[in-house]
């Protein structure tokens, strides 16, 4: 791969990502229709203008530009040019991605950032996988990345990152609304330790018992967030995650019965 290396957005993600590259050695270019370029990042006037030349292309900008961005580019891409698309993005636009990389034989590579990049900047935990993901992998290992591949085609790593949103972010949204509902009742210090007691005690072991007793007890429970539900209606929250959790249970307890 060319030594260049071209970012494709400057938001949180991008800008952090360039200037470690940059902090690392790499000569970066790069485009970002809204934000100028970082300190020791050149800076370029379209996608294809930042994406001419370069080696390897990371695409930050967003999930709903990741398809234009590399079909605005493919004109410009030179032979031998990588391009990874870092955007959450679901599995079936990672796999257009790879579709539309290979009517130009343009390997992509599917990354996924598995946590947040602030603070940790190019050394945020990745999972690549696709087309040239080891490839990708080495290269961005010599600038001190943390990168994991994956035995698997693009849109891999964007699964097995919005599996664990699915989980991560439910759970995060889920203790925001009880926090919400506990305000308006002045319960909330006494729900926050609370909360804080029962991560703090949890173990391999939560899973299961999770899983087993909400299928068991799915029709008491369906009930109980039903009424949960209404009392947050009442206290003027809107029930979006105590709904949510109520229709589960009620299908639960169809599939079971």
């Amino acid at each position: 791969m060319s030594g260049v290396i071209a970012v494709l957005g400057f938001g949180e993600a991008g800008s952090l990502l360039a200037r470690d590259l940059v902090a690392a050695g790499a000569s970066v270019r790069g485009y970002d229709p809204a934000v100028p370029a970082p300190a020791g990042v050149t800076g370029a006037g379209s996608d294809a203008e930042a994406a001419s030349g370069a080696g390897l292309v990371l695409s930050v900008n967003s999930a709903k530009e990741a398809l234009a961005a590399l079909r605005d580019s493919l004109d410009a891409l030179r032979p031998g040019a990588v391009w990874a698309d870092l955007n959450t993005a679901a599995p079936a636009v990672k796999q257009q991605l790879a579709e539309i990389g290979r009517t130009r034989d343009i390997p992509v590579t599917d990354i996924a950032m598995m946590a947040p990049v602030p603070g940790k900047g190019l050394r945020v935990p990745m999972l690549a996988s696709g087309e040239a993901a080891g490839q990708v992998a080495a290269q961005l290992t010599r600038y001190g990345a943390d990168v994991e591949v994956l035995d698997g085609p693009a849109g891999l790593a964007a699964t097995r990152k919005l599996l664990r949103s699915v989980f991560y972010k439910g759970m995060s949204a889920s203790i925001v609304e009880a926090l919400e509902a506990a305000r308006a009742a002045g319960y909330e210090d006494w729900l926050r330790e609370h909360i804080g007691e029962e991560l703090a005690k949890a173990d391999v072991t939560t899973v299961e018992r999770i899983v087993t007793g909400t299928r068991q007890h799915a029709i008491r429970r369906g009930a109980e967030m039903g009424a949960a539900a209404q009392m947050l209606t009442d206290f003027g929250v809107e029930p979006i995650m105590a709904d949510a959790s109520r229709a589960l249970h009620e299908r639960l307890a169809t599939e079971d019965s």
